[in-house]
């Protein structure tokens, strides 16, 4: 279907529940809307591994200190649990910011994998952010998907066989690489991602670079370089914005006080972490109190 026609039904999809400035999760499993109607300032943002289409506007993410933008029939994948920022660049009430996002599955990307590419190696490690053209593929797959909201009887039916096929077009797609080196057993990606889940497990306790990296297989070095080179970011300022990102969620919501949720996320001094607070979220924790502000992938 023409994309216009994509554009105007997730429009009125967007309109007639009422969506907020949080993505809102649709009747097919994994897919969710997001819409925007205006531009807004840089926030921080925690994305899960998540494939996202969009159909209107144009929004930025950062990977470290490097700025990725996409815009109308651009897509973005992102392959693992990314503490970032973000920010909608172009949106209006006319013409809203407007996306599709697609959670990754990454037991499908090992079941395509096997075999489409069953003996293809990759190199080394790339970003775990990407950006590029959406396929023509791809936009038809998801319309497909997202129609799937309205045909309830279909949707248990039909949506894992189209999931599968968005996620065969994104292997195949420029910025599949990330996908097929986390994928990969053994890659130096794939190792980056284990230590990553175990600091994201682990995020309140004291880690070591050095436990990491030996649970990753590698020399401390390399795992520096291979860390920053997937995420952005070191192993520590990892962990320092999952603390930081859950932290405010404990506060907003759970209504947690300050010093309170600075020792759950592990902090020792709650003087410090105020400091790295508003230094981070450009606030005191204080202001958030209460505010329901929760830290959510879109």
């Amino acid at each position: 279907m023409p994309i216009e026609d994509l554009v105007r039904d997730v429009q009125n999809y967007g309109h007639r529940r009422r969506i907020g400035e949080d993505p809102l999760a649709t009747e097919v499993a994994g897919l969710s809307v997001a819409m925007r109607h205006r531009a807004t300032d840089i926030y921080p943002v925690l994305y899960q591994p998540i494939f996202c289409l969009v159909l209107q506007g144009v929004k930025q993410t950062w990977l470290g200190d490097q700025a990725v933008d996409f815009g109308p029939q651009q897509s973005l994948v992102v392959g693992l649990d990314l503490p970032t920022h973000a920010r909608v660049l172009k949106a209006d009430a006319s013409r809203p910011y407007i996306a599709l996002a697609l959670e990754v599955d990454m037991a499908l990307v090992h079941e395509l994998l096997s075999e489409i590419e069953p003996h293809r190696r990759v190199g080394q490690p790339s970003g775990a952010i990407g950006a590029t053209e959406a396929d023509a593929e791809v936009v038809d797959a998801m319309g497909r998907l997202f129609h799937l909201t309205g045909k309830p009887d279909a949707a248990p039916v039909l949506s894992p066989l189209i999931r599968k096929e968005v996620h065969f077009w994104l292997l195949k797609a420029r910025h599949g690489q990330i996908l097929r080196q986390l994928a990969e057993r053994d890659s130096h990606a794939s190792r980056i991602a284990l230590a990553a889940r175990l600091i994201r497990r682990s995020y309140a306790s004291s880690l070591s670079v050095e436990d990491l990296a030996g649970e990753a297989g590698m020399s401390v070095s390399a795992f520096h370089a291979n860390f920053k080179a997937v995420t952005g970011s070191t192993p520590l300022n990892y962990q320092k914005q999952l603390r930081l990102m859950e932290a405010r969620r404990l506060i907003a919501a759970e209504r947690l006080s300050v010093a309170s949720a600075a020792f759950q996320v592990g902090y020792e001094s709650a003087s410090q972490f105020s400091r790295e607070y508003s230094r981070y979220f450009g606030h005191s924790p204080r202001q958030d109190m209460g505010a329901g502000v929760l830290s959510v992938a879109d």
